[in-house]
């Protein structure tokens, strides 16, 4: 039986060793700040949009070599939330046991244009949990109505630099899951992105005007690209990356501007599609633009049912609705394609449908297999010019250019 001394002594333990992992813990040799200890309540229901922010400058404030947001078990309820930089820190991390959830009124995002957001920040890693964007809602009112809000974006890094996102599940996104804009050096590793086949606009990654970028070992089930590729991005690494549903990976849209930056040195290696609409695909708008696709390597990837495996569609104009009538005037050139086989959902497997005015130039095909229904699939070309070698399913239908053909061995050799 305890007595009451025992008793204080063992309040006094409880008090030592168990209530410090409940405000600031430090976790081999670098300060952790929980969210709890800033009142943030895990009960699915609060809104903990202030106690986020202030854990956030509590640990934006720490000039440490290394300093840890820490959010536990639970599930915390978050309105759109802005998380700004620069920090003191030169490592700050953002650790996530629990589930961040959204709320299911899509309002209350609309004006924001975001869930999650993280701007201007430096040696940032994030990782672990789930995020749940709670986006059926939405999705269900554009199924039925036509004036429904735009949606949120669940979490967005602009002005980023050298950041780490890893581990993290994102579910339900209202628009696209993850953005990386006007970022560079970022490593995106282990995610797992989840969005219904029939959800709208809900790209998996989407990446624009960013350099260094590299996605890998993530798998992506959505009802829109699995990973897109805006204007500006340059060294971008794609690997071993799983989609399905969804459109595919997609370069572009691109030209629907007249002044834009391009897209050059993408590669994608050893990915995986499966019931998706695109496989490989590049995309532009019938306007003058001065924009371009250039250096772009697709090796290793395995097409299951796939609507278009290798596509290159220059007319591009979803819905056809107020769709321009002039060529396209992005450039697009040097792009090989691979080692890549499986099975396509169209007798078309190969489309490449350029413009007359700029005519894809460099196009290279090695050792690609594409069946339909058992048999050797189709390929279609227009004003497209290249060479193709090794075996080749279906039959290349690539015109031959030796100026083209000059340039693109100059970028397989230095790839």
């Amino acid at each position: 039986m305890l007595m009451a001394n025992d008793i204080h002594v063992s309040t006094i333990l409880f008090s030592l060793f168990i209530l410090p992992s409940f405000f600031l813990h430090s976790t081999d040799g670098a300060a952790t700040y929980n969210v709890l200890s800033y009142g943030a309540k895990s009960d699915g229901a609060t809104d903990n949009s202030a106690a986020f922010l202030k854990a956030w400058s509590a640990v934006c404030a720490q000039s440490d070599a290394a300093v840890t947001m820490y959010v536990p078990s639970g599930s915390f309820l978050l309105h759109p939330t802005m998380f700004t930089g620069p920090c003191k820190s030169k490592s700050t991390v953002v650790q996530i046991d629990g589930n961040l959830v959204a709320s299911s009124d899509y309002n209350l995002y609309e004006a924001a244009g975001y869930w999650l957001k993280f701007k201007n920040v430096q040696g940032l890693t994030f990782e672990g949990g789930q995020l749940d964007a709670k986006g059926s809602a939405l999705w269900e009112c554009k199924a039925q109505k036509t004036n429904c809000p735009d949606g949120a974006r669940s979490l967005v890094f602009n002005d980023a630099k050298d950041i780490k996102l890893k581990g993290f599940t994102s579910l339900n996104s209202e628009l696209f899951n993850i953005v990386i804009d006007t970022s560079s050096n970022v490593q995106v590793d282990g995610l797992n992105i989840q969005s219904a086949a029939t959800s709208p606009n809900t790209d998996g990654i989407h990446v624009e005007q960013s350099s260094g970028v590299t996605i890998t070992n993530t798998y992506i089930k959505t009802g829109d690209d699995c990973i897109s590729i805006g204007q500006g991005t340059q060294n971008l690494w794609i690997e071993k990356v799983t989609c399905g549903p969804g459109h595919g990976i997609s370069i572009g849209s691109l030209g629907k501007s007249a002044n834009e930056a391009g897209v050059q040195n993408v590669t994608v290696k050893n990915v995986a599609f499966s019931g998706t609409t695109n496989g490989l695909r590049i995309k532009s708008w019938e306007r003058s633009s001065n924009g371009f696709a250039k250096q772009i390597l697709f090796d290793g990837a395995t097409m299951d049912n796939v609507k278009n495996p290798i596509i290159i569609d220059q007319h591009y104009c979803p819905h056809n609705e107020g769709c321009p009538t002039e060529n396209s005037g992005v450039k697009i050139s040097n792009v090989v394609y691979k080692n890549i086989n499986g099975t396509s959902a169209t007798q078309v497997a190969v489309d490449f449908s350029c413009s007359a005015s700029a005519p894809c130039q460099g196009i290279s095909m090695a050792n690609v297999q594409l069946t339909y229904k058992g048999q050797p699939a189709k390929s279609s070309c227009e004003h497209a010019f290249g060479s193709a070698t090794g075996t080749m399913v279906p039959s290349s239908c690539l015109q031959s250019s030796s100026s083209s053909n000059r340039r693109l061995m100059a970028f397989v050799s230095n790839n």
